[in-house]
């Protein structure tokens, strides 16, 4: 199908503003590397979501769902097809009582100052985590002892078959950075969380407690995908990689970050072959030294 044809369709349901031809995925990625995907759309609602899924459905259009691309390594040749992202506009969120029922694309951040406002704790962990909901409840992102499925209520959901669906906490399939979003490709609409009521200067001392040390230990300041690798089990990455000496080696424009070596980031202009290459190079000397094969965190996709 030409593209000429994918964009009349895409018209009759998305305003034409919100269609991006031939865009730099560099744009829409933390680590800024990427080729171009042949349409970026961005969807103004649920409606519009479902909408743009069943249409590249039933087109046998290729197309694939984004959050805000804090987890994602996009490869030099880009992406065919549709990137359908929802952070940008799919946000909102609603307080009722001790829970908040929040639009997937909406930033952690986001819902955390929000909680924060509401002196609501449980989200703490996450206020620091550069994502959406709907990216942290594929994954279930976790950090400094806290996981969405600890907090996690209901998830809507559009399922393999283009119905809308409600699952539970233990319908998700939870488990370390995983979760059945990940399982069944899911797409996530809408969450509802469940936290504590708390007082406001409680809940600011946590968040600012943990977003200190996330500051001080990991490398923020440099474009990059959050965590390389999963935690292996029984070590722990950063470690691994460090006893290797591998701290602070680059390949091109990649670095294993030099304040925290379980970050890969983007110091000069790198290429996904730049960071493709450097990852093989940690995976291969923590194999040889340590016999432990060291999986990805971050997402890897498009072409070469």
């Amino acid at each position: 199908m030409n593209k000429e044809l994918i964009l009349n369709l895409f018209t009759q349901i998305i305003k034409q503003g919100n269609i991006l031809i031939d865009e730099p995925m560099k744009k829409h990625t933390s680590f800024k590397i990427g080729g171009p995907v042949d349409f970026l759309i961005t969807p103004g609602n649920m409606d519009e979501v479902y909408k743009s899924v069943k249409l590249c459905r039933d087109n046998n259009i290729d197309y694939m769902i984004i959050g805000n691309g804090s987890n994602l390594l996009v490869k030099d040749g880009g992406i065919r097809g549709v990137v359908i992202k929802i952070a940008d506009k799919l946000n909102n969120i609603v307080i009722d009582e001790d829970r908040m029922i929040v639009e997937a694309g909406a930033l952690l951040s986001t819902i955390s100052k929000t909680a924060l406002k509401n002196s609501l704790a449980g989200l703490e962990f996450a206020s620091g985590i550069p994502g959406t909901i709907g990216g942290a409840m594929t994954m279930n992102a976790g950090a400094y002892g806290g996981e969405m499925k600890d907090i996690t209520e209901k998830v809507k959901c559009i399922d393999r078959h283009g119905d809308i669906i409600e699952l539970n906490n233990e319908e998700m399939n939870f488990g370390y950075r995983k979760s059945r979003v990940e399982e069944e490709n899911l797409i996530v609409l809408e969450v509802e969380i469940k936290l504590r009521k708390s007082n406001y200067e409680d809940v600011k001392m946590h968040m600012d407690e943990l977003n200190k040390k996330r500051t001080t230990k990991q490398p923020l300041n440099l474009p990059s995908g959050g965590s390389t690798f999963k935690r292996p089990t029984g070590y722990f990455a950063a470690k691994l990689i460090e006893d290797c000496g591998l701290k602070g080696v680059t390949h091109g424009g990649a670095q294993v970050s030099d304040k925290h070596a379980g970050f890969i980031v983007n110091i000069d202009k790198a290429t996904s072959k730049d960071v493709l290459n450097l990852i093989e190079t940690v995976k291969k000397v923590v194999r040889d030294k340590f016999k432990v094969d060291l999986e990805t965190e971050v997402k890897i996709v498009g072409e070469d």
